[in-house]
């Protein structure tokens, strides 16, 4: 086996070795990991694999194609956290290998180690593949629909002719085909970024790119080949409805602050820069415009330095369309320009390639690299220190009494849980100081390995601790109820963890759910009502309903049966 064939097992096992270990550590979060969780769970219970559901009500918001691998993990592993996450897992390690393959055969080996490490070492981009949200499938099928149609535009310039007709135009109807799945994943936004990706490319060159137009037709038709087929099924077994809810919730996300979450214009260039760190200081440099030293052109065969300057201009395409049309949209949560992941980690690894090779080396990188550094590995060290002083913190939630009983958690903190700060602050000034030296290949190595140490040991030490103050005690209590035959019902905010945790059979009428019903009907068994502190929506004036104990901001009612 040749070195680069065991380049592949080595990413492999690389990618396994940092995304699977500890997936079950931590309860799901909710909302955006126990939703489509408890949607594959209803799925197993239900036998309807076509519909998604949540508590057994249709679920409009996603189509199922994640919730099928998720409702396939539970098959294997079992309901838990671990098979809500492993899919995720899974898409990592397919990341890493695509990224390793496509930069070893665009530049050579070393480039695709280094993409392999920007991954590894970047906060978010590592975080998120060890999650259980949707986004890492939905945006490696949208990078594999481009990268197909990428693929087949050069194809079409070089070594088009006397193929046959499958190798011409395999690269586009595969591209095509994973677009469809991206819009199986999560909806038409996969189409809609994707769109003005090429509609900007195609601009750039004044609308005269050869075959362009057709090519675009020809794409789009299997993108929607692909994904008609489950709304077509959708639609003719249970009419309309989920199309016309689909494409509400979508609307309503574009224009309104929907799921919660509403933020500033430049939210997510702040969550892209902090949270990519370091990829995306050494992708600054090549955010925008054309930087090919004088001899890399001379030094690189024709033909890859046109397809490097290409791919260039798609990724800083695909970044900037992601980062401005989610910037307009109103609804700001992180995962939400988690695609632009994809060109930071190629366009940060191009800044080091070209450094190690040809010395150009980028003042940017140098100023911000011990700064951003030191910043994010100092807020993480002082976690442990606020969490054993948390009056501190409680003048500043003075008029929010939920956030400030969450603070009485009693959660135990350590010096020990600083570690992954410090070695991330240590890891940035080491790589500075090499950098500095012209040394850019250990400086990378050094900040990717300090990176991706620091995510994964803050998620093994610390994520447990954070979800004591989010959720912990909330998901013991559901969790108490799962054995007993009771209804549990959260009242004044919405939530989903109840439904998974408690494992909720099937009802055969989701009347008998409904809050007035087991308010002040007889739903024949204990009802046990879930409010926070600030909202309790007149649950102590219900008859038969008294509270059994509050906790940590949430109050809990039960109502026996009559």
């Amino acid at each position: 086996m040749t070195s680069v064939r065991l380049d592949y097992v080595r990413v492999a096992l690389l990618g396994a070795l940092f995304f699977v270990p500890f997936l079950g550590g931590v309860h799901l979060f909710d909302w955006d990991e126990i939703n489509f969780a408890e949607c594959a769970r209803e799925m197993l219970l239900t036998g309807d694999f076509l519909r998604p559901q949540i508590d057994y009500e249709p679920f409009f918001e996603k189509p199922p194609l994640f919730i099928w691998m998720q409702a396939l993990s539970m098959q294997v592993f079992g309901v838990n956290e671990f098979a809500a996450r492993f899919p995720n897992a899974v898409a990592g390690v397919l990341v890493l290998l695509l990224s390793y393959h496509a930069g070893r055969r665009l530049h050579d080996r070393l480039f695709g180690w280094l993409w392999v490490l920007a991954w590894l070492g970047s906060i978010l981009p590592h975080l998120y593949f060890r999650s259980g949200i949707i986004d890492p499938w939905f945006n490696l099928l949208i990078f594999a629909g481009l990268w197909g149609f990428i693929e087949f535009r050069w194809l079409f310039f070089t070594r088009f002719e006397g193929r046959s007709l499958w190798q011409r135009y395999r690269y586009l109807l595969l591209g095509g085909w994973a677009l469809g799945l991206a819009i199986l994943t999560k909806g038409p936004v996969a189409y809609l970024v994707v769109f003005f990706v090429l509609m900007l490319y195609w601009a750039r060159y004044k609308f005269r790119n050869r075959g362009f137009f057709l090519h675009f037709i020809l794409f789009s038709l299997a993108a929607f080949s692909v994904s008609a087929l489950w709304f077509a099924v959708e639609t003719m077994l249970h009419g309309p409805t989920f199309v016309q809810e689909f494409i509400a919730y979508q609307i309503r996300l574009l224009t309104t602050p929907d799921s919660g979450h509403g933020g500033f214009f430049g939210y997510h260039a702040v969550v892209l820069l902090l949270g990519c760190f370091p990829v995306s200081v050494f992708a600054l440099p090549n955010l925008w415009g054309d930087h090919q030293p004088e001899d890399e052109v001379l030094e690189s065969h024709t033909l890859a330095i046109c397809q490097r300057a290409d791919l260039t201009t798609w990724m800083q395409l695909l970044f900037w369309v992601v980062l401005v049309l989610f910037s307009l949209v109103r609804t700001k949560i992180v995962h939400y320009s988690s695609l632009a992941y994809y060109p930071l980690t190629y366009l940060g690894s191009y800044t080091i390639w070209r450094t190690i090779h040809w010395a150009v080396r980028p003042r940017i990188v140098g100023a911000l690299l011990p700064v951003l550094g030191i910043l994010i590995g100092g807020v993480q060290m002082l976690l442990p220190w606020l969490g054993q002083n948390t009056h501190l913190l409680r003048p500043l939630l003075a008029k929010d009494p939920f956030a400030l009983a969450r603070l009485d958690v009693d959660v135990t903190w350590h010096a020990g849980h600083a570690v992954p700060g410090a070695l991330l602050t240590v890891g940035a000034v080491w790589a500075f100081w090499l950098w500095r030296r012209q040394k850019p290949w250990p400086a990378a190595q050094v900040m990717f390995s300090a990176g991706a140490l620091f995510t994964a040991l803050t998620l093994v030490l610390c994520i447990r601790n954070i979800e004591q103050y989010s959720q912990g005690s909330t998901i013991e209590f559901y969790k108490s109820k799962a054995h007993e035959d009771c209804f549990v019902k959260t009242v004044g905010f919405k939530s989903y963890a109840h439904l998974f945790y408690t494992k909720k059979p099937p009802v055969s009428d989701p009347a008998v759910d409904e809050f007035h019903h087991l308010a002040f009907g007889n739903p024949g068994k204990t009802v046990y009502f879930v409010a926070k502190v600030n909202r309790l929506e007149g649950l102590p004036d219900l008859p038969h309903c008294r509270e059994l104990y509050r906790q940590h901001g949430m109050v809990y009612f039960v109502r026996h049966p009559e």
